[in-house]
């Protein structure tokens, strides 16, 4: 990035994971003791696993990590992969016909069909064999980790934990900002201010195909911008409770002020239709001045620009402050994958052993970046990659995982952010340059299981988004809110409202 003040994840510092004190007091002994055996081993006395997972492009069998974990957990196993296209509908027919596989891993964000099985009796109760088979297990995965999979006070899953970062905010044309002679915008009235100027002097010389900011229309909260009016997640912290947006008095401001973009001629009036390759594309084509994004897809766009208008230059907005002096840019927080062992498994005992041999300390090191000097280098603490062999070799890594090192991932995982110095300048500038309160994490990112929420989430959130799509575009007056509101609350935001805030309140104590 050409203007780099990029901004400070005490996030990352605490992205040593809090929870990761769990387990220091574990026993190493017992780890290593296990960790011998597992090595010591014939594979020929241990059976062939097979383990359903997500896809990669590239596959499992011949994938060096594959390879790698066969030699060192002794470990035979065949992969096979759900489809990119509603994996849960493929995941559903074989919990059905009891295929047996020993683990099966889905993404983190569906604990509620985990939750589903595990309730219906098809998974099997991982925490004696936790217990008996698993110290590497227990020494790497924090027992929050383990305590938000429990279902009915039982782990089914090992649960793989997302490192915590900021992830998106507003990119921002520099170039334009110069040839107007405007500063990066700092506060919601500098970038409206800002977003005038863009449309009414159209610096990029679109005439009428300007557009000063785009997003998409299955994301109406626009990251950084809804963090100016308090509700930065999609449940906040309000007074001591946890509240959806919906539900709190920012969220009408917010629909407000988005309304009188649109209203204004300054949001795209195509947003609603606009999926994500067509927001970028409004942006790296030179139409649009604003667009949402997240770092990792800073090569991409910036390659992109570069190609269709070689002087361009983009800079990260910083969090927003909003007229109350509110700001805020959320923060991932949850599960990237949860690993369970369905009832039709042949192998339970030996599914637990191959997770535990998996989380030895220096084969889980070798299996997410590799080996020093091969795949990565080291410096004062700094993990970097040595391209293409990280790429080709661990660059998907992450789909490998059954629960993670806590303590030393978040460590190992910068590796990952120090491919592409663009890459690596956009992170940072989120991560370590924004001031410390400017962060706030998912509050229910590792809460433990709630039926209620769990069962109508995804139609509250679909609630709300069409709402404020409707709201913005205005064929939806907000003199109908309160009406929408008890709608909303009717179909089941009460309900996860008292479970959530009931779990909140032993949280904070």
């Amino acid at each position: 990035m050409k203007t780099k003040k990029w901004f400070i994840l005490p996030v990352i510092a605490g992205l040593l994971l809090t929870s990761t004190a769990c387990g220091s007091d574990r026993s190493n002994d017992a780890a290593s003791t296990a960790s011998s055996e597992a090595s010591a081993a014939s594979p020929a006395s241990k059976p062939e696993l097979r383990a359903l997972v997500k896809w990669i492009p590239e596959g499992y069998e011949d994938h060096p990590i594959a390879q790698m974990l066969e030699e060192k957990t002794g470990y035979k196993v065949k992969y096979d992969m759900l489809p990119v296209d509603k994996p849960e509908d493929k995941l559903n027919l074989l919990i059905a016909s009891s295929e047996p596989y020993d683990t099966m891993t889905i993404g983190g964000s569906n604990k509620a069909l985990y939750a589903d099985y595990a309730q219906k009796g098809a998974l099997v109760d991982l925490t004696p064999l936790i217990d008996k088979y698993g110290p590497n297990i227990k020494a790497s995965v924090s027992q929050e980790s383990l305590d938000a999979v429990k279902v009915n006070g039982k782990i089914y899953a090992i649960p793989t934990r997302s490192i915590e970062y900021a992830g998106t905010s507003l990119m921002i044309r520099k170039d334009w900002l110069d040839k107007l002679h405007l500063q990066v915008p700092t506060t919601l009235d500098e970038l409206t201010t800002v977003l005038k100027e863009f449309k009414d002097k159209d610096p990029g010389g679109n005439g009428d195909k300007n557009i000063p900011i785009t997003i998409k229309g299955d994301a109406p909260m626009v990251d950084n911008i809804v963090g100016a009016f308090g509700v930065s997640n999609a449940w906040n912290d309000v007074d001591g409770k946890l509240v959806p947006r919906v539900m709190d008095p920012a969220y009408k401001d917010y629909l407000s002020y988005m309304n009188d973009l649109y209203k204004e001629g300054l949001l795209d009036p195509e947003f609603a239709v606009n999926k994500d390759a067509t927001v970028k594309e409004k942006f790296t084509n030179g139409m649009a001045g604003v667009i949402p994004l997240h770092w990792a897809d800073i090569p991409t766009i910036a390659d992109a620009l570069k190609k269709n208008i070689p002087d361009a230059e983009y800079v990260y907005v910083p969090a927003l402050k909003g007229k109350n002096g509110k700001a805020g840019l959320a923060v991932v927080s949850g599960f990237d994958s949860l690993t369970f062992v369905p009832k039709a498994s042949k192998h339970p005992e030996d599914a637990i052993k191959w997770i535990n041999a998996k989380l030895e300390p220096e084969t889980f090191k070798d299996m997410s970046i590799g080996v020093e000097g091969v795949h990565y280098n080291v410096k004062d603490g700094v993990y970097t990659p040595i391209l293409p062999k990280f790429d080709d070799e661990r660059g998907t890594a992450s789909n490998f995982h059954s629960g993670i090192d806590e303590k030393n991932y978040p460590v190992y995982w910068q590796v990952r952010v120090h491919k592409d110095q663009r890459l690596y300048e956009g992170w940072e500038y989120l991560n370590k340059e924004q001031p410390a309160e400017v962060y706030f994490s998912n509050p229910l990112g590792i809460a433990p299981y709630f039926p209620n929420f769990s069962k109508n989430s995804a139609k509250l959130g679909q609630m709300e988004n069409d709402y404020s799509v409707k709201v913005i575009v205005g064929q939806e007056s907000l003199s109908g809110l309160d009406s929408f509101v008890a709608k909303y609350k009717a179909a089941g935001a009460d309900a996860s409202y008292k479970e959530i805030n009931d779990w909140y309140a032993t949280k904070k104590k």
